[in-house]
């Protein structure tokens, strides 16, 4: 079973607009062991939520793969496997909750889509304490393009396009919000900019890096504005 931890000093600290967001304090909510384990009901959660600031501090968007836990610390990922159809999904704790009895775990919509959750509404999972994906992430191999027939001329395959990432430092329902997050970390940073996606404002840092670059970049603005996500720079 995941150990319980004390929520207290669990949230970010209350700050003003033109402030950054304290780092987490590791001593007073110390990190969620890698391999513990907790088993139970999950349910899920989308509207009227999306868009709301969660408990950690930063807005909450149901397309993201996030969750809800009572007591792990903000930031612990999660392997979540929904024991009916075995299918996994990985989740990032930014939230509490659930708020209801026999309950363990509320997934984001995204995150309850993959593991055929929606309907049903609830699922019986296993939760498994995973080291963070920003960091442990391999750029995945890339098959080699199949040679053609003997009889047909040889085909020229076109190189396979690059993928560019950046850090997602902060979510935000609110422009003026998103920008003055932007400035409150912009003299950190060379490259900082502020990106609508639907009805959220995105703060991001860094543009077009490979993935060993974004995920070295996450870990500082991580110390800087306590929350660091490595994201495709489009």
């Amino acid at each position: 079973m995941v150990c319980a931890i004390l929520a207290a000093g669990a949230g970010c600290a209350r700050k003003t607009r033109t402030q950054v967001p304290a780092a987490p304090v590791h001593s007073a909510t110390p990190p969620a062991k890698l391999g513990e384990t907790e088993t139970g009901i999950a349910s899920w959660y989308g509207q009227p939520y999306h868009g709301r600031r969660a408990a950690s501090g930063e807005i909450y968007d149901m397309e993201q793969f996030t969750a809800a836990h009572r007591s792990l610390p903000f930031g612990t990922w999660l392997e979540v496997t929904n024991l009916q159809n075995r299918k996994v999904v990985d989740v990032r704790i930014n939230d509490r909750g659930p708020f209801v009895d026999g309950r363990i775990i509320d997934l984001s919509l995204a995150a309850a889509r993959s593991i055929d959750m929606v309907g049903p509404g609830t699922a019986r999972v296993r939760l498994k304490v995973i080291a963070s994906p920003a960091w442990t992430a391999k750029t995945p191999p890339v098959a080699s393009p199949k040679a053609p027939p003997s009889s047909a001329p040889p085909v020229e395959s076109p190189a396979p396009a690059a993928e560019f990432y950046a850090v997602q430092a902060g979510t935000f329902s609110d422009r003026d919000d998103a920008e003055a997050f932007q400035a409150g970390i912009r003299s950190r940073f060379d490259e900082t900019r502020v990106l609508r996606t639907e009805s959220l404002w995105r703060v991001l840092v860094g543009r077009q890096m490979t993935l060993d670059e974004a995920n070295k970049l996450a870990a500082k603005v991580l110390g800087i504005a306590g929350q660091a996500l490595v994201v495709k720079d489009r």
